[in-house]
Protein backbone atom coordinates (compact mmCIF):
# COMPACT_ATOMS: atom_id res chain seq x y z
CA UNK A 1 0.00 0.00 0.00
CA UNK A 2 3.00 2.30 0.52
CA UNK A 3 1.25 4.30 3.24
CA UNK A 4 4.65 5.47 4.47
CA UNK A 5 6.36 6.38 1.21
CA UNK A 6 8.76 9.32 1.69
CA UNK A 7 8.54 8.97 5.47
CA UNK A 8 11.40 8.37 7.86
CA UNK A 9 10.67 6.06 10.79
CA UNK A 10 12.87 5.49 13.85
CA UNK A 11 12.26 2.41 16.03
CA UNK A 12 14.10 1.64 19.26
CA UNK A 13 14.54 -1.93 20.46
CA UNK A 14 14.42 -2.87 16.79
CA UNK A 15 16.78 -5.86 16.74
CA UNK A 16 14.08 -8.44 17.55
CA UNK A 17 10.51 -9.04 18.68
CA UNK A 18 7.94 -6.27 18.31
CA UNK A 19 10.54 -3.74 17.22
CA UNK A 20 11.78 -5.88 14.34
CA UNK A 21 8.26 -6.89 13.28
CA UNK A 22 7.32 -3.21 13.18
CA UNK A 23 10.42 -2.30 11.19
CA UNK A 24 9.61 -4.98 8.62
CA UNK A 25 6.02 -3.76 8.30
CA UNK A 26 7.07 -0.13 7.89
CA UNK A 27 9.59 -1.17 5.24
CA UNK A 28 6.95 -3.02 3.23
CA UNK A 29 4.83 0.15 3.38
CA UNK A 30 7.57 2.21 1.75
CA UNK A 31 9.21 3.88 4.75
CA UNK A 32 12.89 4.53 5.28
CA UNK A 33 13.53 2.77 8.58
CA UNK A 34 16.18 3.57 11.17
CA UNK A 35 16.60 0.54 13.42
CA UNK A 36 17.99 1.47 16.84
CA UNK A 37 19.23 -1.02 19.41
CA UNK A 38 22.22 -1.53 21.70
CA UNK A 39 22.94 -5.01 20.29
CA UNK A 40 25.03 -4.30 17.21
CA UNK A 41 25.25 -7.91 16.02
CA UNK A 42 21.51 -8.58 16.14
CA UNK A 43 20.86 -5.15 14.67
CA UNK A 44 22.89 -5.89 11.56
CA UNK A 45 21.07 -9.20 11.10
CA UNK A 46 17.74 -7.41 11.50
CA UNK A 47 18.73 -4.79 8.93
CA UNK A 48 19.29 -7.48 6.31
CA UNK A 49 15.67 -8.62 6.61
CA UNK A 50 14.30 -5.26 5.45
CA UNK A 51 15.68 -5.27 1.92
CA UNK A 52 16.92 -2.19 0.11
CA UNK A 53 20.07 -0.24 0.88
CA UNK A 54 18.41 2.91 2.25
CA UNK A 55 17.48 1.61 5.71
CA UNK A 56 19.98 2.12 8.54
CA UNK A 57 21.05 0.35 11.73
CA UNK A 58 22.12 2.57 14.62
CA UNK A 59 23.75 1.21 17.75
CA UNK A 60 22.45 3.23 20.69
CA UNK A 61 21.70 2.72 24.37
CA UNK A 62 18.43 4.63 24.76
CA UNK A 63 19.54 5.92 28.18
CA UNK A 64 22.53 7.72 26.61
CA UNK A 65 21.60 11.37 26.07
CA UNK A 66 24.72 12.33 24.08
CA UNK A 67 23.93 9.40 21.79
CA UNK A 68 20.43 10.77 21.17
CA UNK A 69 21.82 14.24 20.44
CA UNK A 70 24.29 12.79 17.95
CA UNK A 71 21.55 10.73 16.28
CA UNK A 72 19.30 13.79 15.98
CA UNK A 73 22.09 15.70 14.26
CA UNK A 74 22.65 12.77 11.91
CA UNK A 75 18.96 12.56 10.96
CA UNK A 76 18.73 16.32 10.47
CA UNK A 77 21.77 16.31 8.20
CA UNK A 78 20.57 13.40 6.06
CA UNK A 79 16.77 13.77 6.02
CA UNK A 80 15.91 17.13 7.57
CA UNK A 81 12.96 15.58 9.38
CA UNK A 82 11.59 12.53 11.19
CA UNK A 83 8.04 11.37 10.54
CA UNK A 84 7.57 8.58 13.10
CA UNK A 85 9.23 7.78 16.42
CA UNK A 86 8.43 4.36 17.90
CA UNK A 87 9.89 4.15 21.41
CA UNK A 88 9.81 0.40 21.87
CA UNK A 89 12.98 -0.45 23.83
CA UNK A 90 12.26 -1.96 27.23
CA UNK A 91 12.64 -4.91 29.57
CA UNK A 92 11.52 -6.16 32.97
CA UNK A 93 12.24 -8.71 35.68
CA UNK A 94 9.95 -10.56 38.08
CA UNK A 95 11.00 -9.60 41.60
CA UNK A 96 9.04 -8.68 44.74
CA UNK A 97 9.60 -5.08 45.80
CA UNK A 98 11.41 -6.19 48.96
CA UNK A 99 13.91 -8.12 46.85
CA UNK A 100 14.46 -5.39 44.25
CA UNK A 101 17.72 -3.50 44.60
CA UNK A 102 17.94 0.19 43.84
CA UNK A 103 20.29 -0.65 40.99
CA UNK A 104 17.71 -3.03 39.44
CA UNK A 105 14.96 -0.45 39.93
CA UNK A 106 16.98 2.26 38.21
CA UNK A 107 18.01 -0.03 35.37
CA UNK A 108 14.43 -1.00 34.50
CA UNK A 109 13.01 2.49 34.90
CA UNK A 110 15.87 4.04 32.94
CA UNK A 111 15.41 1.90 29.82
CA UNK A 112 11.60 1.86 29.85
CA UNK A 113 11.00 5.48 30.84
CA UNK A 114 14.14 7.60 30.45
CA UNK A 115 14.60 6.21 26.94
CA UNK A 116 11.11 7.42 26.00
CA UNK A 117 11.77 10.87 27.48
CA UNK A 118 15.13 11.29 25.75
CA UNK A 119 13.84 10.14 22.38
CA UNK A 120 10.84 12.47 22.61
CA UNK A 121 12.92 15.46 23.72
CA UNK A 122 15.64 15.21 21.12
CA UNK A 123 13.53 14.04 18.17
CA UNK A 124 10.73 16.58 18.68
CA UNK A 125 12.20 19.31 16.43
CA UNK A 126 12.60 16.77 13.64
CA UNK A 127 9.08 15.43 14.14
CA UNK A 128 7.73 18.99 14.04
CA UNK A 129 9.63 19.56 10.78
CA UNK A 130 7.63 16.68 9.28
CA UNK A 131 4.36 18.54 9.69
CA UNK A 132 2.63 15.25 10.52
CA UNK A 133 4.91 13.66 13.08
CA UNK A 134 3.68 10.70 15.10
CA UNK A 135 5.07 9.31 18.35
CA UNK A 136 4.11 5.79 19.41
CA UNK A 137 5.32 4.93 22.91
CA UNK A 138 5.41 1.32 24.03
CA UNK A 139 3.68 0.94 27.36
CA UNK A 140 2.03 -2.31 28.47
CA UNK A 141 -1.08 -3.63 30.13
CA UNK A 142 1.15 -3.32 33.20
CA UNK A 143 0.84 0.42 32.72
CA UNK A 144 -2.90 -0.02 33.36
CA UNK A 145 -3.28 -3.03 35.67
CA UNK A 146 -0.68 -4.28 38.13
CA UNK A 147 0.73 -7.72 38.86
CA UNK A 148 2.83 -8.93 41.80
CA UNK A 149 6.56 -8.95 41.18
CA UNK A 150 6.50 -6.22 38.52
CA UNK A 151 7.02 -3.08 40.62
CA UNK A 152 9.66 -1.22 38.58
CA UNK A 153 8.15 -2.33 35.27
CA UNK A 154 4.62 -1.27 36.25
CA UNK A 155 5.90 2.04 37.57
CA UNK A 156 7.79 2.76 34.35
CA UNK A 157 5.03 1.66 31.98
CA UNK A 158 2.40 3.60 33.92
CA UNK A 159 4.63 6.65 33.63
CA UNK A 160 5.02 6.09 29.88
CA UNK A 161 1.23 6.12 29.58
CA UNK A 162 0.92 9.50 31.31
CA UNK A 163 4.03 10.96 29.69
CA UNK A 164 2.48 10.20 26.29
CA UNK A 165 -0.62 12.19 27.25
CA UNK A 166 1.43 15.17 28.40
CA UNK A 167 3.42 15.02 25.16
CA UNK A 168 0.18 15.02 23.16
CA UNK A 169 -1.18 18.04 25.01
CA UNK A 170 2.04 20.03 24.71
CA UNK A 171 2.25 19.31 20.99
CA UNK A 172 -1.37 20.28 20.46
CA UNK A 173 -0.77 23.50 22.38
CA UNK A 174 2.33 24.24 20.28
CA UNK A 175 0.45 23.46 17.07
CA UNK A 176 3.45 21.59 15.69
CA UNK A 177 1.44 18.82 14.04
CA UNK A 178 2.93 16.06 16.22
CA UNK A 179 0.66 13.40 17.73
CA UNK A 180 1.60 11.12 20.63
CA UNK A 181 -0.12 7.91 21.67
CA UNK A 182 0.75 4.88 23.76
CA UNK A 183 0.23 1.23 22.95
CA UNK A 184 -0.41 -1.42 25.61
CA UNK A 185 0.34 -5.01 24.59
CA UNK A 186 -0.65 -7.96 26.72
CA UNK A 187 1.11 -11.32 26.70
CA UNK A 188 3.16 -11.44 23.49
CA UNK A 189 5.21 -14.35 22.14
CA UNK A 190 8.62 -12.78 21.44
CA UNK A 191 12.00 -14.52 21.03
CA UNK A 192 12.57 -14.01 24.76
CA UNK A 193 9.23 -15.44 25.87
CA UNK A 194 8.79 -18.15 23.20
CA UNK A 195 10.47 -20.93 25.25
CA UNK A 196 8.00 -20.37 28.09
CA UNK A 197 5.00 -20.64 25.77
CA UNK A 198 6.47 -23.83 24.30
CA UNK A 199 6.03 -25.53 27.69
CA UNK A 200 2.32 -26.45 28.03
CA UNK A 201 2.23 -26.11 31.83
CA UNK A 202 4.00 -22.75 31.91
CA UNK A 203 1.91 -21.51 29.00
CA UNK A 204 -1.28 -22.50 30.84
CA UNK A 205 -0.24 -20.43 33.85
CA UNK A 206 0.82 -17.44 31.77
CA UNK A 207 -2.38 -17.43 29.74
CA UNK A 208 -4.80 -18.04 32.60
CA UNK A 209 -6.00 -14.43 32.46
CA UNK A 210 -6.16 -14.15 28.65
CA UNK A 211 -9.74 -14.69 27.40
CA UNK A 212 -8.72 -15.57 23.84
CA UNK A 213 -6.47 -18.31 25.23
CA UNK A 214 -3.28 -17.57 23.32
CA UNK A 215 -0.41 -15.10 23.37
CA UNK A 216 -0.25 -12.32 20.83
CA UNK A 217 2.34 -12.28 18.07
CA UNK A 218 4.78 -9.43 17.37
CA UNK A 219 3.19 -8.71 13.99
CA UNK A 220 -0.18 -8.15 15.68
CA UNK A 221 1.35 -5.38 17.76
CA UNK A 222 3.18 -4.08 14.70
CA UNK A 223 -0.14 -3.67 12.90
CA UNK A 224 -1.43 -1.53 15.77
CA UNK A 225 1.76 0.54 15.79
CA UNK A 226 1.43 1.25 12.07
CA UNK A 227 -2.16 2.36 12.60
CA UNK A 228 -1.15 4.84 15.31
CA UNK A 229 1.69 6.11 13.11
CA UNK A 230 -0.45 6.53 10.01
CA UNK A 231 -2.82 9.20 8.75
CA UNK A 232 -5.65 6.76 9.46
CA UNK A 233 -5.37 7.73 13.13
CA UNK A 234 -4.87 11.44 12.42
CA UNK A 235 -7.51 12.50 14.99
CA UNK A 236 -5.98 10.35 17.72
CA UNK A 237 -3.55 11.91 20.17
CA UNK A 238 -3.11 11.33 23.88
CA UNK A 239 -4.87 7.99 23.45
CA UNK A 240 -3.96 4.52 24.67
CA UNK A 241 -4.46 1.52 22.44
CA UNK A 242 -4.76 -1.80 24.28
CA UNK A 243 -3.92 -5.01 22.36
CA UNK A 244 -4.19 -7.81 24.90
CA UNK A 245 -6.62 -10.52 23.83
CA UNK A 246 -9.21 -9.21 26.27
CA UNK A 247 -7.05 -9.43 29.42
CA UNK A 248 -7.89 -5.99 30.79
CA UNK A 249 -11.58 -6.30 29.82
CA UNK A 250 -12.22 -8.60 32.78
Amino acid sequence: MNRFSDRVVLITGAASGIGLASAQRFATEGATVLLVDRDTEKLEIALQTLGGDFHEAVTLDVTDEPGWISLADRIKSRFGKLDVLVSNAGFGRFLPIAETSLEEWRSIVSVNLDGVFLGTKHMMPLLAASGRGSIVNMSSIRGIVAAPGTGPYCAAKGAVRMFSKVTALECAEAGNGVRANSIHPGHIRTPLSAPAYADPEIAKTLLADVPVGRPGEPDEIADAILFLASDESRYMTGAELVVDGGTTAQ
